[in-house]
C-alpha cells in the first residue's frame, strides 16, 4: 500500500503544483500591473474555483463508478461511464456560460466591487466563462484517466502548460510581439488556452485507454439512467468543492469590509497555502483511486490501511510547509507585492495557516476515502457546515459584536476547519466498518 500510494500520488502531486501555478502565476503578474488588479482577481477566483468545483466534483463521481466497475472487472459499464461522464461535462458547459453570463454583474457588485474595480472583475471572468467547457471536459477526462490508475497524464500536460502560461501571460496583458495590450483579459485568456490544450492532450491519453471506444461499450447519446448515476455520485462532490466558493464569497464579503488591501492580502496569502498544500493533496486523488477500486473488489481491509498510511504521509508534509508559513510568510508575501500593507496583513494570516495545514489533509483525505466508497453525501454536508453554517455565524459574532476585527475571522477559519476535520474521521471510520461488517473481508 505505501509503494502504491506513492507511485500515485507524487505525480498527481507535480500536476497539482503546476496546476495551482496557473493562479499562482496569473496573481504575481496582477500584482505587478496594480494592488486594484491583484484585488479583481482575489474577488474573481471564488467564481473561477466554482468552475473548477463542478468540474472537479462530476469527475470525482466518474472516477469512483468507472473505478468501482473496473474493481468488479465489468469493462462495458466503465466504458458507458466514463463516456456519459463527457456528455454530462458538456451539458453543464452549456447552463453555466448562460447563468454566469447573466449574475457576474449582480455577483461583484454585491461583494463591494464598483466602477474599474468591477470592470476588471468582468474583463477577466467572461473570458473564462467563454472557455469554461475546456475546463469541464479537461477534469473529466482526468478522472476517468484516474479511475486506472493514470496519474501521470496530468502531470505531464501540466509541467509543459504551466510554462507556456508563464510566457502567455506578459505578452497577452502587456500586448507584446505586436498584439493589443489585454490586461486582465490577457491573463484570462492565457489560461483558457493552456485548458483547452489540455483537453486535446488527456483526450488522447483516454482514447488510447480503450474506455471511450464503442466497441468497449462506450455511448455518445445521452443515457437518462448513467447520466443520472454520474450525477448523484458527482453532485455532493461537487457542490462540497462548490461550497469552497461560496465559502471565500462569505471570507471576502467580511473582510471586504476592512478594505480592499485586506482582499488582496488574503488573495495572495491562500494562493500561499495552495502552494504548500499541493504534495499532500495527490493523496487525495490515491485515496479515491485506491479506495473505488478496493472497494469494489471488498477489501475494507486495505481502505483501512489506506488511511493510516496516508495520514502519515499527510502529517510529515505539512508539518514542513507550516513551518515554511510561520517562518517566512513576509518573505513569501513580498513576491506578490510590494504594498507593505498587504505583506503585513498576509503574513499574519499565514503565522496562524500554519496551524491549520494538517486538517486540510485529515478533511479531504478522509472525504476521498467516503467518496471513493460511493458514500457521497458526507462530503456536502461537512462542506455546508464548513463554508456557510459556521463561517456566516462566526465571522458575525467575531467582528461585529465582540469586535475581534480581523483576528475574529483568522481564528475562525482556523477552528472552523479543524471541528470539521475531527467529525470527517468519526464519520468515515464508522462508514468503513459498517460496510465491513455488511459483506466485506
Amino acid at each position: 500500500m505505501p509503494g502504491l500510494i506513492r507511485e500515485l500520488a507524487t505525480p498527481a502531486s507535480v500536476g497539482f503544483f503546476f496546476n495551482t501555478m496557473f493562479n499562482v502565476v496569473d496573481t504575481w503578474y496582477a500584482g505587478r500591473f496594480s494592488t486594484e488588479a491583484l484585488a479583481a482577481l482575489s474577488l474573481t477566483f471564488p467564481v473561477f474555483f466554482i468552475l473548477v468545483a463542478m468540474g472537479n466534483g462530476f469527475s470525482t463521481g466518474t472516477t469512483a463508478l468507472v473505478g468501482n466497475a473496473l474493481g468488479s472487472n465489468d469493462r462495458r459499464v466503465a466504458a458507458l461511464t466514463a463516456s456519459q461522464g463527457i456528455v454530462l461535462s458538456l451539458m453543464v458547459t452549456v447552463v453555466v456560460i448562460i447563468v454566469g453570463y447573466f449574475s457576474s454583474p449582480y455577483m461583484y457588485r454585491f461583494l463591494g466591487a464598483e466602477n474599474t474595480y468591477l470592470q476588471l472583475c468582468l474583463d477577466y471572468i467572461y473570458v473564462i466563462l467563454a472557455g469554461c467547457g475546456f475546463v469541464f471536459v479537461f477534469y473529466m477526462l482526468n478522472g476517468i484517466l484516474n479511475s486506472q490508475g493514470d496519474t501521470h497524464s496530468f502531470r505531464d500536460y501540466l509541467i509543459v502548460a504551466s510554462i507556456a502560461n508563464i510566457i502567455l501571460d506578459p505578452i497577452l496583458m502587456y500586448g507584446w510581439l505586436g498584439l493589443p495590450a489585454m490586461g486582465v483579459k490577457g491573463i484570462a485568456l492565457a489560461t483558457v488556452i493552456a485548458q483547452g490544450g489540455g483537453a486535446i492532450f488527456l483526450g488522447r491519453r483516454a482514447w488510447r485507454t480503450g474506455l471511450l471506444h464503442r466497441s468497449e461499450g462506450a455511448r455518445w447519446t445521452p443515457d437518462r439512467r448513467v447520466l443520472k448515476d454520474i450525477f448523484n455520485q458527482g453532485l455532493p462532490a461537487g457542490m462540497n468543492m462548490m461550497s469552497v466558493a461560496l465559502g471565500i464569497f462569505v471570507i471576502t464579503y467580511f473582510l471586504s469590509e476592512f478594505g480592499q488591501n485586506v482582499v488582496a492580502a488574503f488573495g495572495a496569502a491562500t494562493r500561499i497555502e495552495q502552494i504548500v498544500l499541493l504534495p499532500a493533496l495527490g493523496l487525495n486523488v490515491a485515496a479515491l483511486s485506491l479506495a473505488s477500486q478496493n472497494s469494489g473488489a471488498k477489501r475494507y481491509d486495505r481502505v483501512r490501511e489506506l488511511v493510516r498510511v496516508s495520514m502519515r504521509y499527510g502529517a510529515f508534509i505539512t508539518g514542513l510547509g507550516g513551518l515554511l508559513l510561520f517562518f517566512g510568510g513576509e518573505f513569501l508575501m513580498g513576491l506578490f507585492t510590494t504594498d507593505a500593507s498587504v505583506i503585513e496583513i498576509g503574513s499574519h494570516y499565514l503565522r496562524i495557516a500554519a496551524f491549520l495545514e494538517f486538517s486540510y489533509v485529515v478533511l479531504f483525505l478522509n472525504t476521498s476515502i467516503l467518496q471513493g466508497l460511493k458514500k457521497p453525501a458526507f462530503a456536502l454536508w461537512i462542506g455546508v457546515y464548513r463554508q456557510l453554517i459556521m463561517p456566516i455565524g462566526f465571522f458575525w459574532l467575531a467582528t461585529r459584536v465582540l469586535g475581534f476585527e480581523l483576528d475574529g475571522i483568522w481564528w475562525g477559519i482556523f477552528c472552523i476547519n479543524w471541528s470539521a476535520a475531527a467529525v470527517s474521521v468519526f464519520y468515515a471510520r464508522r462508514m468503513v466498518a459498517k460496510m465491513e461488517r455488511e459483506g466485506g473481508q
